[in-house]
């Protein structure tokens, strides 16, 4: 190195321009963040309201927009003077300067948008679920779910959590298991999902005491007594349908016990056990064996009486299925037979018949518009149906029982039953 080169200073590195150095005065800050605020909320903006700003941001802001005297300390500066001033200086738009000196903009009113959209778009998903649809009762359910919103603000959130309550009404009446074991099963290995006091627990809770009409569960021991009559938790003894005329042939336990109580023209009381594990069990296969399903346990009593060791094939559900009943419902259609269903003609048997429908192959037997009205007027009093709900088999049913306001239970239909079972008789 030269004695020459060592006496040249050594230069500091370039600055800004003078340009940008202007916008990132401090004193100007306060512009950029209301200007980030205001433009990233989705909406026009053609001024934008700044202050309070003290002496040093007026001074900063009258040299930006080359005023020639201090501006209010609460000023209301058109956007459009604000662009010609940031384009005279750096050729940019104040969009991409804000976005420079603070960051990127947002959309907020899009954002809401979306938020809306996905929420609207939650709602009619859940009310239009096959689960809801196949039991109506639940769009109460449903629509509560929208009155109290998402979880946690999350769209997608609260679409997992009604996925897996859904997953888990679809899967009800349980098969007499545990609940960590119901849900292990249910879903995917989460064996403590339905814990009691979890927002799913909750929410699959809240759905069945809709289905059953009953007042949300309050205590543990409330809580218990609905899983319970859901089919979770329940044993395989104290959980049983009752039988008539059923007559399978093999070895199994079930069967023989079935056909012993059939040809000796009594109802057999089986267990879930019973049911569970049945042995060999056959029916015959030409042609399929109708089976006849009710509500009510004074139908089967009055058919065994009427056919005796002759009676045809029939279930009784006592009211509400539990695990029992519809395990042997399912097993009866998987090994050939075809089901016909009915019920009370009131709220909540109209419920119990939509549930069966759902829950099993069983088409409705007698359970019409037509049908309700042909009691009707055999039965012109009678109490009020309770609270009415669609059935999906036969969208005028509900408006006839409305416009009626009469309850017919079964028994009152049972001569119109057994005629039909007459033609069925062995």
């Amino acid at each position: 190195m030269t004695s020459t080169e060592a006496a040249i200073p050594a230069q500091p590195p370039p600055g800004p321009p003078q340009s940008e150095a202007t916008l990132r005065r401090p004193e100007l800050r306060p512009l950029w963040d209301t200007l980030h605020n205001r433009l990233s909320s989705g909406r026009p903006v053609t001024r934008v309201r700044l202050g309070p700003l003290d002496d040093s941001q007026r001074e900063a802001l009258a040299d930006l927009l080359g005023l020639d005297r201090l501006p209010d300390a609460r000023p209301s500066v058109p956007l459009t003077h604000l662009e010609e001033a940031v384009t005279e200086l750096t050729g940019s738009t104040v969009r991409d300067v804000v976005t420079e000196l603070v960051g990127p903009l947002g959309d907020r009113a899009g954002e809401l948008r979306r938020r809306q959209d996905e929420r609207a778009e939650l709602w009619t998903w859940l009310t239009e679920h096959e689960t809801v649809r196949a039991q109506p009762v639940l769009s109460d359910w449903a629509a509560s779910c929208r009155a109290a919103g998402v979880v946690a603000g999350s769209a997608e959130h609260t679409r997992t959590l009604l996925v897996d309550a859904l997953t888990v009404l679809a899967e009800l009446p349980g098969r007499a298991e545990p609940l960590p074991v119901f849900a292990a099963r249910v879903l995917s290995g989460r064996a403590h999902a339905l814990d009691d006091g979890t927002p799913l627990s909750a929410l699959v809770l809240r759905a069945l005491a809709t289905l059953y009409d009953t007042v949300p569960p309050q205590s543990a021991a409330e809580r218990r007594a609905l899983w319970t009559r859901a089919g979770v938790a329940d044993d395989e003894l104290s959980s049983t349908v009752l039988v008539g005329g059923l007559r399978p042939a093999g070895d199994g336990l079930l069967a023989r016990v079935a056909m012993a109580c059939a040809e000796a023209g009594q109802a057999a009381s089986l267990t879930l056990a019973h049911v569970r594990y049945p042995g060999e069990f056959i029916l015959s296969e030409a042609p399929a064996p109708v089976v006849h399903v009710v509500e009510n346990p004074s139908i089967l009593a009055l058919a065994l009486r009427r056919f005796g060791p002759r009676c045809p094939p029939l279930v009784c559900t006592s009211g509400w299925p539990n695990s029992a009943a519809i395990q042997l419902l399912r097993m009866l259609a998987d090994h050939g037979a075809a089901l016909r269903y009915h019920g009370d003609f009131d709220g909540e048997g109209v419920r119990i018949a939509a549930y069966v429908l759902d829950k099993t192959p069983a088409l409705p037997w007698r359970m019409t518009a037509v049908d309700y009205r042909a009691a009707v007027a055999h039965h012109p009093r009678g109490p009020q149906p309770g609270r009415i709900t669609e059935a999906p088999w036969d969208l005028e049913l509900a408006e006839a029982m409305a416009e009626h306001g009469i309850a017919v239970v079964e028994e009152l239909v049972a001569e119109v039953l057994l005629k039909d079972l007459a033609g069925t008789a062995q």
